[in-house]
């Protein structure tokens, strides 16, 4: 299983940041997926999930109403959109999948 996160990067509070997953190794429309993120001193943490046809999903309540988490079955790959960025917002993003394999993960940071 391999798992490519990118997007990541600086942005200003209240802006907007595209994650993306390629995801390899395994038959990707079959499993859900899942975002996690950790920020410095904090435990790893659930922000959004997908099941494997893209009809379900659900979100940590820090995060509903400005990320949406959505897949393509066709690449391989899931997003996370995230909109009106706040600072609490900085972490290190990960793509989870079958509930035990993350990737190297990507860094966002929400800053003026």
């Amino acid at each position: 299983v391999q798992l490519v996160e990118s997007g990541g990067g600086l942005v200003q509070p209240g802006g907007s940041l595209r994650l993306s997953c390629a995801a390899s190794g395994f038959t990707f429309s079959n499993y859900a997926m899942s975002w996690y993120r950790q920020a410095p001193g904090k435990e790893r943490e659930l922000v959004a999930a997908i099941n494997s046809r893209g009809g379900s999903t659900n979100y940590a309540d820090s995060v509903k109403g400005r990320f949406t988490i959505s897949r393509d079955n066709a690449k391989n790959t899931v997003y996370l959109q995230m909109n009106s960025l706040k600072p609490e917002d900085t972490a290190v993003y990960y793509c989870n999948a079958l509930a035990r394999y993350f990737g190297q993960g990507t860094q966002v940071t929400v800053s003026s």
